[in-house]
């Protein structure tokens, strides 16, 4: 499906909210449990460092969106995190991938350097194959860090994902990330 990632405008809010409560009403993937209403959904969308927009090329609908924001705060405010959500209707286009691919790029844009999921759900089986087809690191899985519909949790997989040049990295000495000589890397971010 040919795609435009566009800003986030007012004329988006309906279907930016229709689109996004689906994901949260799936139950799988998005933390949230209440979904968005047209004035909530307004202040979230308005409120992110960036809402990408996807429109179809044929229909000029939206189609899906992303949301990128810090992930984190003074010492850590370079790293962003970004949910994204494409109509139920039309997954499995590579929307989602085209989502996370401008992503990406606006991320860079906008000074970030490490663009970061805290909560990938192991079940999401699609997004964690574009993840490792983008180059995205998993760091780990949470046992149980996500509680689905039905009450029972399913385990979460945080990744990362190093934006920008690779001069621009400062991994300390023989390529190592500071600290990790001698254990001590920090754990605040």
């Amino acid at each position: 499906m040919e795609i435009q990632i566009r800003k986030f405008e007012e004329k988006d809010l309906p279907d930016a909210v229709a689109i996004w409560n689906q994901v949260v009403e799936d139950g799988v993937a998005f933390p949230q449990t209440e979904g968005l209403k047209l004035e909530s959904g307004r202040t979230f969308f308005m409120e992110q460092s960036y809402t990408g927009i996807a429109v179809s090329q044929e229909t000029g609908n939206p189609v899906g969106l992303y949301i990128l924001h810090p992930n984190n705060v003074g010492r850590c405010g370079h790293i962003c995190n970004a949910s994204y959500a494409v109509d139920k209707n039309l997954r499995g286009h590579h929307i989602g991938e085209q989502l996370v691919q401008h992503c990406i790029d606006m991320a860079e844009q906008l000074g970030f350097r490490i663009l970061q999921f805290n909560a990938v759900v192991r079940s999401n089986r699609a997004a964690l194959a574009l993840y490792r087809k983008l180059g995205f690191v998993q760091l780990g899985i949470i046992p149980g860090g996500f509680r689905l519909n039905d009450g029972s949790y399913e385990d979460i997989i945080p990744h990362y994902y190093l934006l920008g040049e690779e001069e621009l990295w400062n991994h300390g000495e023989n390529g190592q990330e500071p600290g990790s000589e001698t254990g001590k890397t920090g754990n605040g971010c």
